[in-house]
């Protein structure tokens, strides 16, 4: 094994969003190869989906279980770990109660893995609203965590359109060397949104450009019911349910929601807005032109899922898989910047946009 050949573990790992990023990144940084050791999630169909397309990925490498029975001392040793952990308690559309939610203290269980397997490095994603759970206080304590496990986080908050990603999608993303490298030099610095390699790119482009065949995998369209239909022919690109100039018999009877996703189609002149795990009440993200909701293939494309990419499961399942993922395009930006940092690579970097009190940088 190589200097720089890291086998990789992850916990909560979705569809394989984060680990398709780590291997398209490995592709464009030299000597760098990912070795899939384990990963694991709680959904069988989100699992299927992770062995059916990352490399190295199995049944037996794969467990589906609930991370807090889960035996992380069977698992085997890794090099890298990522772990992007549930942020239902930490989501600003969500009642944001932080640690003292039911998923809030998930997170320790990444804690946990850091202590017990040391790998040289992981990266962590979760939510912008991460920030402003218990007053900031949340945040504040992960951070320390993370250092007292023997690691020196760099926080940073990625708008995800300006590095190529066709969706406004904000994600706080923690990326922690281990003790020894950091004393050795070794730094992970943020990637500079602004070089050319990250070309802008519209949910139009996305979802035109190539055309989906037919025939494309997770292409089933939604069959949308009359009023639904009527709705969204009077509502613009860009707008939603509540800013639309709609008929009293199509109007949604909530208040305060002018600036809602609900029934918000797409503006094809810019990103998407951001693609989430629900679906319900006209949260499905909606076509500029014509009057449906999206199917699980365009939304797989604004989340920058290749074609070839194949989710399982039932088209509820799909949905929020695709919307509870790491886009891999975005993943890709974080996983270059990495591997270039621990073969000390300069590439141009932007200072951090997060400082925590209390917290060393």
């Amino acid at each position: 094994m190589n200097e720089y050949e890291y086998k990789l573990g992850e916990l909560f790992c979705g569809p394989g969003g984060m680990a398709l990023g780590a291997h398209l990144a490995a592709e464009d940084v030299p000597d760098v190869r990912i070795q899939h050791e384990w990963a694991s999630d709680y959904d069988q169909s989100t699992v299927d989906t992770y062995v059916h397309n990352i490399p190295g990925a199995s049944i037996g490498s794969v467990p589906v279980e609930d991370v807090r029975t889960l035996d992380v001392s069977r698992l085997g040793d890794i090099d890298g770990f990522a772990f992007g952990f549930p942020c239902n308690d930490f989501s600003v559309v969500g009642e944001h109660r932080g640690l003292q939610g039911s998923y809030g203290p998930l997170f320790q269980y990444g804690i946990n893995v850091l202590h017990q397997k040391q790998p040289k490095w992981f990266v962590a994603e979760n939510v912008g609203g991460l920030t402003g759970a218990n007053g900031g206080k949340a945040f504040q304590h992960i951070l320390k965590e993370m250092q007292g496990a023997g690691y020196v986080p760099v926080v940073h908050k990625y708008k995800f359109e300006k590095y190529g990603v066709p969706q406004a999608r904000h994600r706080i993303i923690v990326v922690g060397i281990r003790n020894d490298l950091a004393e050795d030099g070794i730094t992970f610095e943020i990637p500079d949104s602004s070089l050319k390699e990250y070309v802008p790119e519209t949910a139009s482009q996305a979802i035109t450009i190539p055309k989906i065949p037919e025939a494309a995998f997770n292409h089933e369209f939604t069959r949308q019911s009359a009023v639904v239909r009527q709705r969204l022919e009077l509502i613009a690109p860009g707008e939603n349910a509540f800013t639309a100039d709609l008929p009293e018999h199509l109007r949604l009877n909530v208040k305060g929601a002018r600036l809602s996703q609900i029934y918000k189609r797409l503006d094809p002149s810019k990103p998407a807005y951001t693609v989430t795990g629900s679906g319900g009440g006209g949260t499905h993200v909606y076509h500029w032109s014509e009057p449906r909701a999206l199917t699980n293939r365009e939304r797989a494309r604004l989340q920058t899922f290749p074609d070839w990419f194949e989710f399982k499961g039932s088209k509820e399942s799909v949905r929020k898989q695709i919307g509870m993922a790491v886009p891999p395009r975005g993943a890709k930006v974080i996983f270059k910047a990495l591997f270039r940092s621990l073969q000390r690579i300069p590439y141009p970097s932007i200072e951090p946009n997060l400082t925590i009190p209390g917290v060393q940088a």
